[in-house]
């Protein structure tokens, strides 16, 4: 039951504050991306694969001020006060997203060391290319877990996003989690079958881009 990373998420405080601070960290304008009705969030995508990290992408994601509220707390920390004010000052990556193919039994796993990764539930969202599909782990209180380090985890339909993202001119060269107490982060990984760098410390995330500004480091807000 090997995971893979699927994605990073960078939270902004509106999606066009995110694709400003992408064109001007990055030099990419990001690509199309669409709107979740069951979050009331709405993102941008660009792909970031290389060999190491296949099918990998960076999502930019805000609260879609044009939809109604989801009456629930939103995935990924988006209702949290302390990670609002955060991305109120820059859009920051917060989190990653990683690929299984049973998702059912990846959370079980967890489950079975204490750790509530969420219900898995069913999300999709209309492209131009049709209907993306996918199962995703999301904790009713919207929590992230361990800063951001612990993945969310996803199982996508028949269609990745990616399969139909141009090259965007930005790839990934590394992901590094941290943590304070880094033996539970390591044992939860392990168990899942992640291959990915895990030191002591903060922030809880970082990631090296090579892009066309050169090469770029995201790191997760402490604060946050």
């Amino acid at each position: 039951m090997p995971i893979a990373l699927d994605h990073l998420v960078v939270a902004a405080s509106t999606l066009e504050a995110g694709v400003a601070w992408c064109e001007a960290t990055l030099g990419i304008v990001p690509g199309p991306g669409g709107r979740h009705p069951l979050m009331g969030t709405h993102n941008r995508l660009l792909a970031i694969a290389t060999a190491a990290f296949p099918r990998a992408y960076l999502e930019i994601i805000a609260i879609d001020p044009q939809a109604p509220a989801p009456g629930r707390p939103r995935w990924f920390d988006l209702d949290d006060a302390a990670l609002r004010a955060a991305i109120a000052r820059e859009p920051a990556l917060v989190h990653w997203a990683a690929r299984c193919d049973d998702i059912d039994a990846a959370v079980a796993s967890l489950a079975r060391l204490g750790i509530d990764r969420g219900r898995v539930i069913e999300a999709s969202r209309d492209t131009p290319a049709g209907r993306l599909s996918w199962r995703i782990s999301v904790r009713d209180d919207g929590a992230r877990l361990c800063g951001g380090a612990l993945p969310t985890l996803i199982q996508w339909g028949e269609v990745h996003p990616v399969d139909t993202m141009p090259a965007s001119g930005a790839t990934l060269e590394s992901l590094v989690l941290r943590g304070a107490d880094v033996a539970p982060l390591r044992e939860a990984l392990s168990t899942l079958g992640a291959d990915v760098r895990i030191d002591s410390g903060a922030p809880a995330l970082a990631a090296t881009l090579n892009t066309p500004r050169g090469a770029v480091h995201l790191r997760s807000p402490i604060d946050a």
